[in-house]
């Protein structure tokens, strides 16, 4: 129902734009988080934005460098990540649900497969 889109290769510093899109439900509806899981490691919550896009929350290693966003006409959630550095390297996902905001994995049940990001040094 979710698909991850925009992952790639680049270097330190540069910037990536991500895409959460919809097939077969709306997003309008729900609140939308992006997570990412590195190598090795748990996976961990980088943003979250409302169903109306008015608020959003990002993971203290993130914020100022990326910005979550929506386009509901569109059914798309965004992550615009700049300035990326090679520790922002990891599967990203985004991932549904029903009223609220939240960060934690387990308050969202639906999931989308993930896109690979890679940044260089």
């Amino acid at each position: 129902q979710l698909q991850a889109s925009g992952g790639g290769l680049v270097q330190a510093g540069d910037s990536l734009r991500l895409s959460c899109a919809a097939s077969g439900r709306t997003l309008g509806s729900w609140s939308v988080a992006w997570f990412r899981q590195a190598a090795g490691k748990e996976r961990e919550f980088v943003a979250t934005i409302t169903w109306s896009g008015g608020s959003t929350y990002y993971a203290d290693s993130v914020k100022g460098r990326f910005t979550i966003s929506r386009d509901n006409a569109k059914n798309t959630v965004y992550l615009q990540m700049n300035s990326l550095e090679p520790d922002d390297s990891a599967v990203y996902y985004c991932a549904g649900k029903y009223n609220t905001m939240k960060t934690i994995i387990t308050d969202y049940p639906y999931w989308g497969r993930g896109t690979q990001v890679t940044v260089s040094s």
